[in-house]
């Protein structure tokens, strides 16, 4: 009992079993979310019609993550379950990356294990491990393809050399933001061995090998071009990045701003004693000086990079980049409690860092409404439009009046989170029509006026809180979060007396 007690994979065992109920508990209790609407909806559609499996290229996303969810949907009832789950399925891959990437770098499995223990308990990834959004597979192909790096550079195989090249793809297909990885190779050579017998020929086999992956990344990309929406990934990712031609007018101008907002996430999710924690194991230089900056600068270069390109950002994108400075943390933990002296109060300290970190995650799973998010998330996600609270409510009111006789449902939008987020459920129901409206006009259309006189017609507005200047009878609202002045509202539309 002892000796697995000490084993590592005791602990990596632990922290996968500790892992499956922090994501699965509760995993609905925050309602759906614009953008996860848009990718169940797709994923259902590509789910039922194999010629649809491309439809996220419609809007410039790569299918990877969709492709999950095409899986799940199929497995669960619930869709905005199903979706989420295939995030933690992301999550959980992730974890033993973690663990992969840490054991592997400092050749020492207590780092992995610590690894994977942040990750466990970071907020940051338990709120993106539990949405149906693609940035937990992000994370977990980066920090696979990081992995997958190092071990190119030691050891210097073609094995490894075409296993990379496959992964590099893989996480191509599911976000631009994966290319990165790729970006990120030359630094890799931090790790190098300048003492091996034949460097210059072995550092060509390096350049060779990397070359190849990139390459054969490159390939498997190419799949995309299958589909005639392929094209729209580049106008796509300019609405989040300034192409280089725009870039180039103000090289500066919003780098200070977006760094600024960019830590602060980073701090708010990661929390100020662990980046702390981060920080200050690189400045033990005199340890493992490559491996740590190597880790430094995979958080580095990207976290620079988008805030000097970035043109429209979220906290979730800052995700990916974080996780190696987890390692980083966990190297530094390592480092403290593996010396023989004052072990009791290293891992007191161990304890008394990731306290604030576990404080906010068990805030997050008891009482999302309440827990201290960043402020872009807690607007996304709880209190303004983007947020779907009085979804589930108005599905079931709409199931039920449907059950007997037909009813036809207008919303504003009809792109996001309506109607998408009444079609995942009701799409099916044959006794209901869902049709959106954008722009919303302020006098009501003569052929909703006429449907209504036919058969029992709602409105369901959510985006704007403007009056209502339809011919309309409240039946309820839902207050999203805690702000009293986003709503959303449900409403019968009232046909002209004699119909």
């Amino acid at each position: 009992m002892k000796y697995i007690i000490r084993s590592p994979f005791f602990w990596l065992l632990l922290c996968i079993a500790l892992y499956v109920p922090t994501r699965l508990f509760h995993l609905t209790a925050l309602p759906i979310f614009t953008d996860e609407a848009i990718y169940i909806r797709w994923a259902q559609i590509g789910a039922q019609d194999a010629s649809w499996r491309f439809i996220s290229l419609t809007d410039g996303k790569q299918p990877l993550f969709t492709w999950l969810m095409m899986a799940t949907v199929r497995i669960f009832k619930d869709p905005l379950y199903a979706g989420r789950f295939a995030s933690v399925c992301s999550g959980a891959f992730s974890l033993i990356g973690m663990y992969a990437l840490g054991s592997e770098l400092f050749k020492n499995k207590r780092v992995g294990v610590f690894a994977s223990f942040l990750y466990l308990i970071s907020p940051f990834s338990l709120m993106y491990d539990r949405m149906a959004l693609y940035d937990s597979l992000v994370g977990g192909l980066f920090v696979w393809n990081l992995y997958i790096a190092v071990l190119l550079v030691r050891y210097v195989r073609l094995d490894i050399g075409l296993i990379f090249g496959m992964s590099l793809g893989v996480g191509m297909l599911n976000k631009t933001s994966a290319f990165i990885s790729a970006y990120l190779i030359p630094f890799t050579v931090l790790l190098f061995d300048w003492t091996a017998k034949k460097k210059a020929k072995r550092l060509f086999q390096w350049i060779c090998l990397s070359l190849l992956a990139v390459v054969l990344s490159q390939i498997i990309y190419s799949i995309l071009r299958l589909s005639p929406y392929f094209y729209i990934i580049a106008q796509k990712d300019t609405i989040f990045v300034y192409p280089f031609r725009e870039w180039i007018l103000h090289p500066w101008q919003f780098l200070q701003g977006n760094m600024h907002g960019m830590f602060n996430w980073l701090t708010d999710y990661m929390t100020w004693p662990l980046v702390g924690t981060a920080f200050s194991a690189c400045c033990i230089f005199w340890i493992r000086p490559r491996e740590k900056m190597l880790l430094f600068v995979s958080w580095l270069a990207p976290f620079v990079g988008l805030a000097l390109f970035g043109k429209v950002l979220y906290p979730r994108y800052v995700l990916f980049m974080s996780l190696p400075l987890y390692v980083l943390v966990a190297w530094m933990f390592h480092y403290l409690v593996d010396r023989k002296k004052g072990q009791i109060v290293a891992w007191c300290m161990v304890f008394l860092l990731s306290v604030p970190s576990m404080g906010i995650s068990y805030w997050i799973l008891s009482d999302i409404r309440t827990a201290p998010l960043t402020r872009s998330d807690k607007g996304q996600y709880i209190n303004d439009w983007p947020s779907g609270w009085g979804v589930p409510e108005i599905v079931a009111f709409f199931d039920t009046e449907a059950k007997h006789k037909p009813i036809t449902i207008y919303t504003e939008g009809t792109f996001g989170l309506f109607p998408y987020a009444l079609e995942i459920y009701l799409v099916n129901n044959e006794n209901i029509d869902i049709h959106g409206i954008w722009p919303f006009p302020r006098e009501i259309p003569e052929d909703i006026l006429l449907n209504a006189g036919k058969k029992p017609t709602y409105l369901v507005m959510k985006q704007s809180q403007a009056e209502v200047t339809w011919p309309v009878r409240f039946i309820t609202s839902y207050m999203q979060g805690t702000n009293p002045l986003s709503l959303l509202r449900l409403y019968e539309i009232v046909p002209p007396k004699g119909n």
